[in-house]
């Protein structure tokens, strides 16, 4: 187990999240903070480089004015982006963060990009999913 994934590890139990599942040989860890609406983000200590992916909705068709409106906001976030995943029909927020220097208010400031997206845009994603 490397020392990132641990640092890791110890910065998320001082934010409080409530680590539900850790898998030591991928070093992966998955979140909860469902007050804040964060529900199973994964967290991958991939090599030098930590990975946060949240699934947001699923979508059927392709929706021009969704997808627009998707990359509008990706202009606001502070830190990650809407994604759409390998199979092009799932919406994840992303982020990614090099573990060489991580530090706690590196990956708090992430986590609270993603809360204040879900809270600001909360609205907009139940009509995307919903559509």
């Amino acid at each position: 187990m490397n020392e990132y994934y641990l640092r890791v590890k110890r910065y998320l139990q001082e934010l409080g999240y409530d680590i539900t599942h850790e898998d030591h040989e991928d070093e992966i860890y998955v979140v909860n903070d469902e007050e804040n609406g964060i529900k199973n983000l994964i967290i991958d200590c991939e090599d030098t480089i930590l990975t946060l992916e949240q699934f947001l909705f699923s979508f059927e068709k392709d929706n021009t004015d969704m997808f627009k409106s998707l990359l509008m906001k990706n202009r606001e976030i502070v830190h990650g982006a809407f994604v759409i995943d390998d199979s092009g029909s799932r919406v994840l927020f992303r982020d990614t963060l090099q573990l060489e220097n991580l530090d706690l208010n590196e990956l708090e400031a992430s986590l609270n990009s993603l809360k204040l997206l879900l809270a600001e845009y909360s609205g907009e994603i139940i009509k995307f999913y919903n559509n």
